[in-house]
């Protein structure tokens, strides 16, 4: 799946507008509140679907990120927790092929640092 930026305001109290598209050309936008940042340690953020109007989305769950940074011998460590809100929230964004995503924009991740 691929994406494109189209805002963000990295800091807390700041938001990151962007978009999914799929394998079909059908795009999903979403929008990211950050919640917390402390510099080179860590951040929290609550991630959700919007409609084209940036509303959210009510047909589907939010999820909340804790993304943490540590030192390692060769480089950064990053540790990412998604939490939500039941059970039933996980299962909808699984069903909706979260997993294949997210190892693919890690993959894409893995291919920019490489550079």
């Amino acid at each position: 799946m691929e994406g494109k930026n189209k805002t963000m305001d990295f800091r807390e109290g700041g938001q990151w507008l962007y978009s999914m598209i799929g394998p079909e050309g059908e795009e999903s936008s979403c929008l990211v509140d950050f919640k917390t940042i402390v510099t080179n340690k860590s951040f929290t953020a609550e991630d959700y679907f919007v409609d084209e109007n940036g509303n959210d989305n009510p047909d589907f769950p939010h999820m909340h990120w804790t993304n943490e940074f540590s030192e390692t011998g060769t480089g950064t460590k990053m540790e990412v927790k998604i939490t939500f809100a039941n059970e039933a929230d996980l299962e909808k964004i699984l069903e909706m092929g979260f997993e294949e995503g997210f190892k693919s924009a890690l993959g894409n991740l893995d291919e920019l640092l490489a550079k």
